[in-house]
């Protein structure tokens, strides 16, 4: 449930009698349901599939992509065909926003907790572990909950509220509070709206995996987990970053490049155990996923919305020095989030432009080779012809087999329960 929902955003109609004016506000508002953290821990298992809604981080293992639905769990889904997809099932884990897999182990926050789960058989998954809160960030914000329990989901509530002259949006809630409890307030009721040892996460991933570590990041800090015993992480230690707005981390080599909304930063994890600063490349404030490969980083910059700024492109960094990372040019994009290599191919999710498939073997010179456009792709994962990918309208498989030529293979798409 994102927090801009405690905004009023309603309809309002004028109803004349032959007496009075009335004014009927309709409303539409989630009332939370609680579970004590031990049901929801017995509850964190495979389940019937359940339509994708709200898709969020991805992780690829094997044949299988593991796609979050926000707060709420992880769609399995059976990529052995491409072509067609299947949503096999769900595992419950509220409060679930990231996730990261090692072995036949899924590693997620479960809002403040990181639960350790068997995927051995991802049909039946079991919950093995649960380290109690190591993620104090992940608090209920703009809330004020049963502390000792967590949200398992929420109902929705369409209500219309009628009087004789409009009532205030806090006077509306603190009624509805009176009543339900609670609540959060949304839109009106009639508003439209091949095998490896470690998973592969997306570009906008806050959880990493280097050399039998677990690597988080929050707004301000990163966090170390050993995985050497994959069934039962071992929480490290915390970090303090010298910077704030923290949004994603990607390992590559012995390094960790950490994006934020004011630049890149790199850390060396030569000791897993305390990585240490080495440099940074700063830029205006945007949004900013980063990638590396070679002796490259990719940075995508995407002004608007919550991060602020104007600036839509990418930067390419030159990493020979990781002491001082150098800019090699800066190339024009739309609205660009989530990004991915394999070999010489570059994949960019612009916005409204679609997925772009660039030629990146010369970084000085980037060239077009297709473009897959009719939706807006937020994230992408490139492995060897298929291209998984995420997006506000579903998830899809790109077929680029032939590199100029890229298109749809196949598509889950959201459904949406009113």
């Amino acid at each position: 449930m994102k927090k801009l929902l405690l905004t009023f955003a309603g309809s309002i109609w004028l109803l004349v009698s032959c007496t009075k004016d009335k004014a009927t506000t309709h409303y539409t508002f989630y009332r939370p349901v609680y579970a004590t953290k031990d049901e929801v821990r017995a509850d964190i298992k495979s389940d019937a599939p359940e339509p994708v809604q709200q898709p969020g981080k991805i992780v690829v293992k094997d044949h299988y992509v593991f796609l979050n639905e926000l707060n709420k769990g992880i769609h399995v889904i059976d990529l052995t065909d491409p072509a067609k997809p299947v949503n096999q099932a769900f595992i419950h884990v509220p409060g679930c926003a990231d996730l990261a897999i090692q072995g036949n182990y899924l590693y997620a926050d479960c809002y403040t907790d990181m639960v350790t789960i068997d995927i051995s058989n991802p049909a039946s998954v079991s919950l093995v572990q649960a380290l109690q809160g190591v993620f104090p960030q992940r608090i209920y914000t703009d809330f004020y909950p049963d502390t000792t329990k967590v949200i398992t989901r929420w109902i929705r509530i369409d209500t219309a509220v009628s009087s004789r002259f409009e009532q205030s949006f806090a006077a509306v809630a603190n009624k509805m509070r009176q009543q339900y409890g609670n609540v959060y307030f949304s839109t009106p009721a009639n508003a439209s709206g091949a095998p490896t040892a470690i998973g592969i996460a997306g570009s906008l991933s806050r959880f990493a995996q280097l050399s039998q570590r677990l690597y988080t990041v929050s707004q301000s800090d990163l966090k170390v987990f050993n995985v050497q015993q994959a069934a039962a992480p071992r929480y490290v230690q915390s970090i303090a970053l010298s910077q704030s707005n923290i949004e994603t981390i990607f390992p590559y080599k012995n390094n960790l490049f950490i994006g934020s909304m004011v630049g890149m930063f790199i850390y060396n994890a030569s000791n897993p155990d305390q990585p240490t600063f080495l440099s940074q490349f700063t830029h205006v404030r945007t949004c900013d996923p980063v990638i590396a490969d070679g002796d490259y980083a990719y940075v995508t910059l995407r002004g608007g919305g919550f991060c602020g700024g104007f600036t839509n492109q990418l930067d390419i960094i030159n990493l020979k020095d990781l002491l001082h990372p150098v800019p090699v040019r800066s190339y024009p994009l739309s609205g660009p989030q989530g990004l991915s290599k394999d070999g010489y191919l570059l994949f960019i999710c612009d916005g409204r432009d679609g997925l772009k498939l660039f030629n990146a073997g010369d970084p000085y010179n980037l060239s077009l080779l297709s473009q897959v456009k009719g939706f807006q792709p937020t994230d992408v994962i490139a492995l060897g012809g298929i291209a998984i990918v995420t997006a506000k309208d579903g998830l899809y498989c790109i077929d680029y087999s032939d590199v100029n030529n890229a298109k749809i293979a196949s598509k889950i798409p959201v459904i949406q329960n009113n």
